[in-house]
């Protein structure tokens, strides 16, 4: 089962008794700053929790899985979470 955002937000005004609509905000600002940060090439490190920052890809040449049609895919940027150490050990992770 996946959690929306809408579901995240009612969790946090939740456990931090906040409104639905101050939490809706708090989870906005999050996401906006993480995002702010990685379109600067910053990382974000939340202790225990994980690391998010933007990777470079090579250029490579890929497959179209339907025709079997090679296909020469540009080098870019992506986005990588790693997860933290409480994170891992929290869903059984070593």
């Amino acid at each position: 089962m996946a959690i929306g955002k809408t579901e995240l937000a009612q969790q946090v005004a939740e456990q931090a008794g906040l409104s639905r609509s101050q939490a809706n905000k708090a989870v906005d600002a999050v996401l906006d700053s993480i995002t702010t940060a990685l379109q600067h090439n910053d990382e974000v490190r939340l202790t225990g929790f994980g690391s998010f920052k933007v990777t470079q890809t090579k250029a490579r040449t890929g497959r179209n899985p339907r025709t079997g049609e090679t296909l020469n895919i540009q080098a870019g940027k992506r986005p990588t979470f790693t997860a933290g150490s409480r994170l891992k050990q929290s869903v059984g992770g070593k």
